[in-house]
């Protein structure tokens, strides 16, 4: 009798087994990589459809070449971050910055938000702080970047690094990194992405670790659950 017991456990648990090994394999695919929600705002004509365009197709288009299209538009793109990939999900007005109704929709869950001005036009670089307060009414979360763009255009260029580090003082030391980019010669661009994915891992890392450390003792805790059930069925 106690063989036959023996025996009828034995084969419930082969019976079970690739019903656990299914369901790991599950669990194991579908872990989503994090994604991180990053807008670019700025004046109409700074080049944020261009630095949109860079980021999702490495190209670029002239301004005689380029169809006018109106409508928010998104990318995703994979960085590997520590040796852990994580996705910036970039995104763009498409020329509807203008339009108040698609500002709260927009700011929405930002994660980032990169404000983007013309090097060679520094009406569009003073104007920069009202953009500012927009971020931190709409998206308060969010890790702030400046980012000078045209830097093709050297002999033309009217914002110093100066007046960049400056507005970064001004603004209580909120704009967390200053870059410098062409979206004509594709110079700046890929540092900044892989620069703003390493800073946002950084700050999430304490938030994934603590996360990390929940759901281990979910596990350590069931695990010890299951011993102590089976403990007391062999008594």
């Amino acid at each position: 009798m106690q063989f036959d017991a023996v025996r009828w456990n034995l084969i419930k648990r082969i019976e079970i087994l690739p019903i656990i090994v299914t369901i790991c394999n599950f669990q194991m695919a579908t872990v989503k990589t994090p994604e991180q929600k990053v807008i670019l705002i700025g004046e109409y004509g700074v080049g944020k459809s261009s630095l949109f365009r860079r980021f999702t197709t490495n190209s670029f288009v002239t301004a005689t070449d380029r169809t006018v299209t109106l409508g928010l538009d998104n990318y995703g793109k994979v960085f590997e971050v520590n040796g852990k990939p994580m996705k910036l999900q970039l995104w763009d007005t498409g020329g509807m910055e203008r339009v108040a109704s698609i500002t709260s929709s927009y700011y929405k869950y930002s994660e980032a938000a990169i404000l983007v001005f013309a090097l060679d036009r520094p009406d569009t670089f003073h104007v920069l702080a009202q953009h500012l307060l927009d971020i931190v009414t709409y998206a308060e979360n969010a890790k702030i970047f400046l980012c000078g763009n045209k830097y093709d255009l050297k002999s033309k260029i009217q914002v110093s690094d100066a007046d960049m580090e400056g507005f970064s003082e001004q603004c209580r030391n909120l704009v967390s990194g200053i870059y410098k980019t062409s979206c004509k010669t594709g110079e700046g661009v890929p540092e900044m992405f892989r620069d703003i994915a390493k800073q946002l891992a950084d700050s999430n890392k304490s938030r994934m670790e603590l996360k990390a450390m929940e759901e281990t003792s979910f596990h350590v805790e069931t695990g010890v659950e299951a011993v102590e059930r089976g403990g007391c069925s062999s008594c």
